[in-house]
């Protein structure tokens, strides 16, 4: 007998499911390492995956 699968994630339609990059800000501190900032996706907030609430309120428009 076949298993049911699961829903496929929901997944953030603004950064594609790549919620967190790495930035860099030029040039290297003292010790020789390279500066780099992390940044979010500001929809998600990092997630990767839209929230169902999201998913209900865009469903109806």
């Amino acid at each position: 007998m076949a298993q049911p699968t699961p829903p496929a994630p929901r997944i953030c339609p603004v950064c594609d499911g790549f919620a967190s990059a790495a930035v860099t800000l030029g040039g290297r501190d003292a010790r020789g390492h390279l500066r780099t900032i992390t940044v979010d996706c500001p929809a998600c907030q990092g997630t990767g995956t839209v929230p169902a609430r999201r998913v209900r309120e865009g469903a109806g428009a």
